[in-house]
């Protein structure tokens, strides 16, 4: 999607609780678009209550939830989270990258995992990791292409009915 004069312009922010109800309903579509992706079945995720997703959204020192909006609409999520016990706190995680196919292969993957990047090497961490599914090939190359390394592979790490997948393991040093 490219900007004209007339048509509202990508940007990408920290998701706040008046952002809930958008944040609730594109986790439920990526949990049915991409269910090797996201952990939640569809129903695990609905079970989610309101209190429980603004808690996940709601920015601290120690996680944030960015979002890609195409005016006043959602297209895209990524959670970033610090650990908090003083042994891992070096360390922090991306979580829950989705894209609305719609969306795909215009940056705005890409964009959000520079927000979450850069809110990593804000908070002083030293690295930042990710699991992505082995089978998920585009969404290995763009963690690749940020800097990203595999240091290791989960086997069956997910079942969805009698399938299989594998996660990757994945990291990037930022120290």
């Amino acid at each position: 999607m490219t900007a004209t004069a007339n048509a509202p312009v990508l940007t990408i922010r920290t998701l706040t609780e008046n952002d809930v109800d958008a944040f609730r309903a594109m986790r439920l579509h990526a949990a049915v678009d991409t269910p090797f992706a996201i952990v939640p079945t569809p129903e695990e995720e609905a079970h989610w209550t309101r209190e429980e997703n603004i808690a996940r959204v709601r920015e601290t020192d120690q996680q944030a939830v960015f979002g890609a909006f195409d005016g006043e609409t959602l297209i895209g999520i990524t959670g970033w989270r610090r650990e908090q016990r003083v042994k891992f706190a070096h360390k922090s995680i991306v979580w829950g990258v989705f894209v609305d196919p719609a969306y795909r292969r215009t940056g705005i993957g890409r964009r959000l995992m520079e927000s979450a990047i850069e809110r990593a090497k804000a908070s002083g961490v030293e690295q930042l990791q990710l699991s992505v599914c082995a089978q998920n090939p585009r969404a290995q190359t763009l963690y690749l292409s940020l800097g990203f390394v595999i240091y290791g592979r989960e086997m069956r790490a997910m079942k969805i009915g009698d399938a299989y997948f594998d996660e990757d393991l994945m990291v990037l040093m930022l120290d």
